[in-house]
């Protein structure tokens, strides 16, 4: 069983970005953290999705504003096999962070 830190990412500007895959036949606890280490709020989405680019209900946050030099952490999140954490801003200098444990 895995634990800890599940997957991390210096996000692209403008591009969805595969940060975690739950293995198959596992299900994941986890939370996701994005951190701001620009000098300008920046938006973000994060989607847990079937493939790599989600749909519009599978949106757990979009367009949330992250101010400069600061976090936005969601907690709580459960998904089934072969699950995709997608996440995405509209700048760069992001840093993302899936932690939590597979079951």
């Amino acid at each position: 069983m895995a634990s800890g830190i599940l997957g991390t990412a210096d996000l692209t500007a403008a591009t969805n970005t595969s940060v975690y895959t739950v293995p198959t036949a596992k299900t994941a606890s986890f939370a996701v953290n994005f951190t701001n280490r620009s000098s300008i709020p920046v938006n973000i989405r994060l989607a847990v999705c079937a493939i790599g680019t989600p749909t519009n209900a599978e949106y757990v946050i979009y367009d949330n504003v992250v101010n400069p030099g600061t976090s936005l952490e969601r907690t709580g999140l459960v998904a089934q096999e072969n699950k995709i954490v997608v996440v995405y801003s509209n700048t760069a200098s992001v840093s993302v962070q899936v932690y939590g444990y597979e079951a």
